[in-house]
């Protein structure tokens, strides 16, 4: 089978890569409309307890002592501290402050920090395309960062939560690189469930601290009941696992570049559910900046 034939967009592949941007963007919402329940950094270590709980009968075995994760801890740690703990908590410091739209696009710039974190971290080349795309894709970011007044941008007032988005995504990119890079055993790479699971392992640990640290610093709270719980449920098994699962099996089938593109439905499915749940309706510069950051990415990822 040759790697065109390999990589073909089928309705159930879209349909596959559809499901995790919808599941992040309500991720988002979700996020938001619980800030005043419980705190950021709690909200990101129950997300994944709850998928600890869910993982463990698929891939209890990563866990015994004779397994290949443990002896490449180092990695699955490194792993799990960018992606699992930094990343998701960002996200949800950034939702106490700043709204789902505008932290899932300002997420979807993360070709662009893919692209800087590749050139600086990685030694990897650009093309003259791809800084022409992620320009694009800035400039999109940078509309949103002004809320459509460009002259904002020059006395430019983020709200804390971009700036915490543009730090989660920066994580990101570290991670999508580390992920490119290391050489996990067969066994584990190619099991989703065993492969989230060995970086849920110390991504549980590494936000389990960020949550003891909110405990001790900061006036956290908890407030248990139906609402919040459902909501956890919601973002422990959607968002956490399957959307993981499908996005994972949708890159396989596509191809990671036309899977890319699909991430950025996220603002779009968050800029409609606010609409819905939160009565924050999008703006016309929402829409203008997705366009740019979308033009940014086929620009940049065509051969």
């Amino acid at each position: 089978m040759s790697s065109a034939s390999h990589h073909r967009l089928t309705p159930l592949t879209a349909l596959l890569l559809t499901v995790p941007p919808l599941l992040w963007a309500g991720n988002a919402v979700v996020g938001r409309l619980v800030r005043a329940l419980v705190s950021p950094l709690t909200l990101n270590f129950v997300r994944w307890v709850i998928a600890f709980v869910l993982l463990l009968p698929l891939a209890a075995w990563v866990l015994r002592r004779g397994s290949p994760l443990w002896a490449h801890w180092r990695n699955y740690a490194l792993l799990g501290l960018l992606g699992i703990g930094l990343y998701n908590a960002f996200q949800y410091l950034a939702l106490q402050t700043s709204t789902p739209i505008n932290v899932t696009l300002v997420g979807s710039s993360l070709p662009l920090w893919m692209l800087a974190v590749g050139t600086l971290c990685f030694g990897a080349r650009a093309s003259r395309r791809t800084v022409g795309g992620a320009l694009l894709s800035m400039l999109g970011v940078l509309l949103v960062l002004s809320r459509g007044e460009w002259q904002q941008l020059l006395a430019l007032r983020l709200v804390p939560g971009d700036l915490y988005m543009i730090a989660g995504t920066i994580a990101w990119a570290f991670y999508s690189w580390l992920l490119a890079r290391t050489h996990e055993p067969a066994n584990v790479r190619s099991d989703w469930a065993a492969f989230l699971m060995a970086q849920l392992v110390f991504g549980l640990a590494w936000s389990a601290a960020l949550a003891a640290g909110e405990w001790t610093l900061t006036d956290a709270h908890i407030d248990l009941g139906w609402p919040l719980v459902a909501a956890l449920l919601f973002i422990g098994i959607g968002p956490a696992v399957l959307a993981y699962r499908c996005w994972g099996t949708g890159v396989q089938r596509a191809g990671p570049q036309a899977a890319s593109i699909f991430m950025n439905l996220t603002p779009l499915f968050a800029a409609v559910l606010s609409a819905a749940f939160l009565g924050e309706a999008p703006h016309w510069y929402h829409g203008a900046a997705f366009v740019l950051i979308v033009g940014g990415i086929v620009v940049s990822s065509r051969r």
